[in-house]
């Protein structure tokens, strides 16, 4: 199975944590995993994508310039119905703890409902999830005084959203989706 993950990161914070998602992605061993910036990604290539995990930097509780760009391009696929029955999860990270999360995650949710997608979430009793992560995707706080780029905790949520999209998408692919 293909697994795109797709972000726009600018202090390295949200890179960081897409890589986090891919190793949890990989750690299956049924996926071969795409990791892009938006700089690079192709949204030509999604249709041949069996799940699909875009995340950014939240900005004042909403979707990065970059990513909203690449986003905007998609247009095409959701008049074809392209990515109709993918798998889409999201991921996002801020600079405080009341940086709005939730309100990014859940912005970065709608374009892939308007496209058709199912959409993966991490479950309150996910271990890594249970006291620390969001419902609607893996969402972190890295505040610009620390010294580390993201935490452990931050790399086992991301890992634990890549895993659970993995599991899913498979699910989905040997039921005949």
């Amino acid at each position: 199975m293909n697994i795109c993950i797709v972000y726009d990161s600018e202090g390295g914070h949200t890179e960081a944590l897409a890589q986090a998602i891919a190793a949890g992605a990989g750690s299956t061993g049924d996926a071969t995993v795409y990791l892009r910036s938006v700089k690079e990604a192709d949204v030509h290539d999604l249709p041949e994508m069996d799940a699909i995990i875009w995340g950014c930097p939240g900005h004042f509780g909403t979707i990065s310039a970059g990513l909203k760009t690449w986003i905007d391009k998609l247009g095409y696929l959701w008049a074809e119905g392209k990515l109709i029955d993918k798998v889409g999860a999201v991921f996002c990270t801020t600079a405080t703890a009341h940086g709005g999360l939730e309100a990014t995650l859940l912005n970065l949710i709608t374009p892939m409902l308007h496209q058709g997608m199912i959409i993966a979430g991490l479950p309150g009793n996910s271990p890594e999830n249970a006291l620390y992560g969001s419902y609607y995707g893996a969402g972190i706080t890295c505040p610009v005084e620390s010294s580390e780029m993201i935490s452990e905790q931050d790399r086992a949520l991301g890992a634990a959203l890549g895993k659970r999209v993995a599991e899913v998408t498979q699910h989905l692919t040997n039921s005949g989706r």
